[in-house]
Formats: C-alpha cells, sequence, structure tokens
C-alpha cells in the first residue's frame, strides 16, 4: 500500500476520511465511527473488529444500517474498553432502547467485544439485582456471524466457522429492522432474533490469487505462483482448504462454490438445510476482497446467477461490490442466504403487544429498505434477471450482412483458393505474434494490443470456418472480415481496422471500375488500398513517421501502387517502418501521453505496427 501516511495511523486516517465523507458520522477515541447524533427511543446496531476490511466495518455506518463500528488496527481487535465507550455512547443515558453488538467469529472479536458485553451487563444490573429484562434500555446482546462453509465440521468443532462476507448482511437486515424499532412493538430481541435467523442461514466460501500486503510489514515473496489459486483463503492471509493449478476457470470456481455452499451431502461442510425441490429461495451476494477488477466481479455474477438457476435455486435479490476485503488480496467470495420457507416466531416471550414473526417475505423488505450507509451498493428491488438476446443480435447482424451483400458486386479474386489462403495465414501470423504484441504494447502502451489483434483475427478466421467470408468477390470478403473485426476487435485498433477494410471494399469497386476489371488484379489492389489509406486518413491525424499503425501500413501501399508487381519489395518496405518505431517519439496513439525516454531506452517497435508486419509477413508466406 502506499497511500498511507503512517501504518500506525493508516485506520484512524481512514476513519477520519470517512467521516468527511460522510458528514453525519463522527470519530471518537480515533477508533470508532459514530452516527452524529444517535437517535433515542430505538435499538442500536454496533459492530467492529480489526482494520484491512474495509468498507467493512465503518462504511456501513449509517442510518438504516449501524450506529457504530469500532475498529482496531489492521487484522487485529479492538480493546474492550472501547467498545465499552462506544456502548456509553449509544446508550445516550438510558434514552435507546438497547444495543445489539454484531461481531465476525474471530476469537479476538468475540474475546474482546464479549468481554465489553458482559462488563456492560455487570455494571448496569437492575434494581433489587439480577439482568436487564427486554424492556430495560441499557440492555445489550450479542450476535456472532460465522458463514465460511470452506471449514470442516470436525477442523472447527471448537472455534467454529470463520466469519466472512455474510457478517454484512447480518449488518442490513438487522440494521434495517432496528431503523424502525422507533415503532412500540418492535424491541432488541427482535432484531436479535433477525441478526441471527441471518446469521445462521449464511454460507460463503471465497478464493485468492496471493496474500495480502499488511501496511508496515516488508513485501514477502509471493505465497502464491503465478498460475496457482487458494480456494477457502481466509481474510487475514489464513491458508485456504487447498492450493489449485493452473487457476480454474471464472465458471469452475463458482461451481465448486455454489456447490459446497448448498450441498446436503458433505457431512464435513453441509451447513444449510437446502432441499433441492425447485423451492429454494436465496439472497446472493459476489464480494471483490479487494484486489478484483469491477469486470470480473460481474463475470462471476453471471455465472453464479446461471449455475443457480440450473439447479432451480430462484434468487430473490442479488448484489455485487467490495463489502468485506482483505486489503488488496486479489480474489473473489460468494455467499447465498438461504429464506425461510416458514414463518418463525421470535422464541422468547416478549412484553410488546405484537409477535414478529420472522419470514421470507421480511427479509426481502429489510433488504431493500433503505440506507444512508455509504458502502451498501445498489440493489434492484426485486427478482434478478439477466437478459442476453442473442437472437435478436443476430438478426440484425444478419439483416445487415445481406443489405451489404445486395449492393455492388466487386471484382473477383484472380485464384479464390489462394485468396483465401493469403489471409488465413496472414491471420494465423498475428495470433501466433499475440505474446509479442503484447509485450510491446504493454511498455509502451496499455497492453491490450496483442489479444485484441487475437480476438479480430480468430473471429475472421471462425468466419471463413463457418463459409462466411466469400472467396469469390473480394469486395464482400472484405465487407464481411469488417463486420467481424468492428464486432470482436472494439477500441481504436478495431476501430481503424474496421474503416480501413471498408474503405478497401469501396476502394476495390472504384478500381475495378478505373482498370475496367472484373478480375482483382495486383494494380486493382493497389488502387484499392490507395484509396483505403485515404478513406482512414480522414478519421486519424496519424501520418508517418508517427510510431503508429500507420507507418508500416502507408510504407507497404505507398511503395505497392509504385510498382504492383513487386509484392515483396512493398512488404520489406512495412517490415523496414515497422522497425523503424524502436527509434520514434510517438505523435498519436497511447503511446503519445507515456515517457518518450523510456519508450526509447525499451527500444521496442509500436505494439500495432508490428501487428500489420506480422500481418502482411504472414500474407507472403502464403503468397
Amino acid at each position: 500500500m502506499t497511500s498511507i501516511n503512517e501504518p500506525k495511523t493508516a485506520v484512524a486516517d481512514a476513519l477520519a476520511g470517512l467521516s468527511y465523507l460522510n458528514p453525519d458520522t463522527k470519530v471518537v477515541n480515533r477508533t470508532t465511527l459514530i452516527v452524529k447524533d444517535p437517535k433515542p427511543s430505538r435499538v442500536h446496531v454496533l459492530c467492529g473488529g480489526g482494520g484491512g476490511h474495509e468498507p467493512a466495518h465503518a462504511a456501513f455506518v449509517g442510518d438504516g444500517m449501524l450506529s457504530a463500528a469500532v475498529s482496531g488496527q489492521v487484522f487485529a481487535s479492538p480493546n474492550a474498553a472501547q467498545v465499552e465507550d462506544a456502548l456509553r455512547r449509544l446508550d445516550l443515558a438510558g434514552q435507546s432502547r438497547g444495543t445489539l453488538i454484531v461481531v465476525k467469529n474471530y476469537t479476538g472479536d468475540v474475546l474482546q467485544f464479549g468481554l465489553a458485553n458482559e462488563r456492560w451487563a455487570a455494571t448496569h444490573l437492575v434494581e433489587g439485582g439480577g439482568k436487564p429484562d427486554d424492556d430495560d434500555p441499557h440492555q445489550v446482546r450479542l450476535v456472532v456471524v460465522g458463514d465460511d462453509v470452506s471449514v470442516p465440521r470436525s477442523q472447527g468443532a471448537l472455534t467454529g466457522r470463520r466469519g466472512l462476507a455474510g457478517t454484512v448482511l447480518v449488518y442490513k437486515l438487522a440494521g434495517a429492522l432496528a431503523a424502525q424499532t422507533h415503532v412500540p412493538e418492535h424491541s432488541l430481541p427482535e432484531v436479535e432474533h433477525v441478526a441471527r435467523v441471518v446469521a445462521e442461514s449464511c454460507g460463503t466460501m471465497g478464493m485468492g490469487l496471493e496474500h495480502c500486503h499488511v501496511p508496515g510489514t516488508e513485501t514477502s515473496e509471493a505465497y502464491l505462483a503465478q498460475d496457482e489459486a487458494e480456494i477457502g483463503m481466509g481474510i487475514h492471509n489464513e491458508p485456504g482448504i487447498r492450493k489449485v493449478s493452473p487457476i480454474p476457470s471464472a465458471a469452475k470456481l463458482v461451481d465448486e462454490f455454489l456447490s459446497t455452499i448448498t450441498s446436503t451431502t458433505d457431512s464435513e461442510r453441509s451447513y444449510l438445510p437446502f432441499k433441492h425441490d425447485g423451492q429454494d429461495e436465496v439472497i446472493l451476494l459476489v464480494n471483490n476482497l479487494g484486489g478484483l477488477a469491477e469486470i470480473e466481479l460481474s463475470i462471476v455474477a453471471k455465472e453464479a446467477a446461471k449455475w443457480l438457476k440450473q439447479k432451480r435455486i430462484t434468487v430473490r435479490r442479488a448484489v455485487a461490490g467490495s463489502f468485506m476485503t482483505s486489503l488488496n488480496l486479489p480474489g473473489f467470495s460468494l455467499t447465498l442466504l438461504l429464506l425461510p420457507r416458514e414463518r418463525v416466531v421470535i422464541p422468547e416471550t416478549s412484553t410488546s403487544s405484537s409477535i414478529l414473526y420472522v419470514d421470507k417475505e421480511l427479509m426481502l423488505d429489510l433488504f431493500d429498505a433503505p440506507t444512508d450507509a455509504p458502502a451498501w451498493k445498489w440493489t434492484f428491488k426485486g427478482d434478478p434477471e439477466m437478459t442476453v438476446d442473442e437472437e435478436e443480435d443476430k438478426k440484425k447482424a444478419a439483416k445487415a450482412s445481406s443489405e451489404q451483400s445486395s449492393g455492388v458486386k466487386g471484382p473477383k479474386p484472380s485464384d479464390p483458393k489462394q485468396f483465401l489462403r493469403a489471409l488465413e495465414s496472414a491471420l494465423k501470423s498475428v495470433i501466433a505474434a499475440e505474446p509479442e504484441i503484447t509485450k510491446y504494447d504493454t511498455i509502451a502502451g496499455d497492453g491490450d494490443a496483442g489479444l485484441t489483434l487475437k480476438a479480430g483475427a480468430q473471429g475472421i478466421l471462425d468466419a471463413i470456418g463457418e463459409n462466411k467470408i466469400p472467396d469469390d468477390d473480394v469486395v464482400a470478403a472484405m465487407v464481411a472480415c469488417s463486420e467481424v473485426v468492428e464486432r470482436e476487435m472494439g477500441g481504436t485498433s478495431g476501430g481503424l481496422y474496421a474503416i480501413g477494410l471498408s474503405g478497401l471494399s469501396k476502394g476495390l469497386v472504384e478500381a475495378a471500375r478505373e482498370k475496367d476489371s472484373k478480375v482483382a488484379t495486383a494494380e486493382v489492389w493497389a488502387r484499392g488500398l490507395e484509396l483505403a489509406l485515404n478513406t482512414l486518413y480522414r478519421y486519424t491525424r496519424a501520418r508517418p513517421p508517427s510510431r503508429t499503425l500507420v507507418d508500416p501500413l502507408a510504407s507497404f501501399i505507398l511503395t505497392f501502387s509504385s510498382d504492383p508487381s513487386n509484392l515483396t519489395h512493398a512488404i520489406k518496405a512495412a517490415q523496414e517502418a515497422a522497425e523503424t518505431t524502436r527509434d520514434l517519439d510517438a505523435k498519436a496513439g497511447r503511446a503519445a501521453y507515456v515517457d518518450q525516454e523510456k519508450i526509447r531506452d525499451a527500444a521496442v517497435p509500436d505494439a500495432g505496427a508490428w501487428g500489420v508486419w506480422k500481418l502482411l509477413e504472414g500474407m507472403q508466406k502464403a503468397l
């Protein structure tokens, strides 16, 4: 971590920053974030634990969720005195209706918050002796959450399951009910009971690609190899249940996690009473453990949705984001909250006039309830649904292709088989060069050039295999290639290639008319390429020498146009132009924003220029 002042003040500084971002809160004792004006005559929810799990715990402080969070140093529990101070502030001199403490099942948290709970009970006895009853305003209850299903029963027989991201769902639902306790019929026992039902109905499992780095400690050697992942890794750098290599796909990881969470046959890990009869309903939480990209998190959500649908488990609500992290750990966890099928009555006598039933509708209402907590993500207030209308997309593409192909017919290749052979060879050459191109782009660009070119090349190869690239009309072939490139590549290079191919298709028509030829001769190709370059110049300011793909492309086209009978000479010119980009300052493209001295020192060619050269090199091999 680099964006800290001092490791010992990191948590306190972060809490101060949270208070600045949410002025309805304040920091006390440098360890506790609390709402500025705790409301009287209602129940409050207090949580806490070590730092390093942000946004948990303090960023969930806000109306409709938590009233306060007590933080320790990174991965270290706060002490009991800090917790007691928070209890005192929420007690409001007896004007509140009690406080519920929610903590993750880790030894330090349970001991320190438990000690604070016992001390509070001992110092707030009712007159005549005994502990406070349900109506006593000083009352405090404690709920410990353990939702990790990767821990076998035999291994956790004494300590129980670890508390993971399911804890945040306890915060949300219990906090939402606590916000309603200004209504006389709601009380602390009811809030506690909802919290227990949620905690006991949650299952979580996760994975990591590496240990996180704790501020103030030396950077250690990599715990995992680049092709390794650890299943069941804890949120304090605890080892998981096993390492796997190579890293499984998102679909395989999701399958393992959800299979374990929903299992009813694993004597060691079957914790939740799923029925698997098509009537199970859940809330899904996809959690970023700290270092996962948003695009990866959405992929995990998609795979989880598919898996649950296939297993006939209905997802009533879904949310994804960073909820319970492990600093910068690259990984994710999945949590399922199994909704109850029957109404559950609070198992203890309440003096209120009504009885609270805990059922799935109440839990969904509490999940949907509004909150001011800054870390709670937006969620759709209804059953989630994934709509990917691929059939409609295919129909539109087919229609567009049909409209294009019904236009002016272009010249035929002089040798149709050789035409496709040369095209395939060029595409395969780019695919083989992907690691090399990616390496160059990582040094002097944004690192995506190789994969982008590979995606376009593979897309055209697939289209050739499906007979979607005609070999009897070079114009129709270029139009079809342009459509594939536009669809598969995207980005700057995708746009340039698509425009270039579209310009080439138009240029070939004009060139064939100029030459009065029905065959795509070398002269027709040369003139068509020249017109295509002019088209490309309308949409990019890059001109050679600019350290872009335009350098070898222009060299090839202009050399070929000057002597269409000498293709080898033109390809050689393109190679030399691509090599020359090693010594050029970038005048266009993303490399123009990079330190030019760094690029010159690296002595690498422009990735886009190298891609053009590899295309031409592959074509030359076939010709």
